[in-house]
């Protein structure tokens, strides 16, 4: 893969800020021309720097009241195990990510839902009947932010 340039660095930086931004904003701002920065976006995205593009819900606005996240332990712990959890639960709407971990958890699941008894149902049938499933460990999220700055490791 290509190294990234400055600019490519510069593209990235506002798209992960804004990804709703139009390539013609986009070009304006990094002072280059549309087709350049089209050409640029989509190479990055071929080239898997950029994996989607996403944009951020409200879930308090359509009926998500709770947010939470469950941290779980699987036994047995297999690739196929921890696969087919995966791929189960990004099928259900409760599900906003997953995050397959190393540690003492296997699995932290962020989910939304629209009240305490959804919650209880939600983990009682998605999760912890599951065979596999030994420990469960729900909190409460009072409040998620996500950052608008593009982490730099070259510094």
């Amino acid at each position: 893969m290509k190294k990234l340039d400055d600019i490519d660095l510069r593209i990235l930086t506002i798209l992960y800020r804004n990804a709703d931004i139009t390539n013609k904003e986009l070009a304006a701002q990094i002072g280059i021309a549309p087709s350049t920065c089209l050409e640029r976006v989509k190479r990055m995205k071929q080239n898997g720097v950029i994996k989607n593009a996403f944009i951020d819900i409200n879930f308090n606005s359509i009926g998500g009241n709770i947010e939470a996240i469950a941290a779980i332990k699987l036994q047995p712990y297999s690739e196929r195990i921890v696969n087919q959890l995966r791929d189960d639960l990004l099928k259900l709407p409760e599900i906003i990510s997953l995050y397959h971990m190393g540690g003492n958890f296997d699995y932290f699941i962020h989910m939304s839902v629209k009240d305490s008894e959804h919650l209880r149902q939600f983990v009682f049938n998605a999760i912890t009947s599951r065979e596999e499933v030994t420990t469960v460990e729900t909190s409460l999220i009072f409040e998620h932010s996500r950052s608008g700055v593009l982490p730099n490791f070259d510094s």
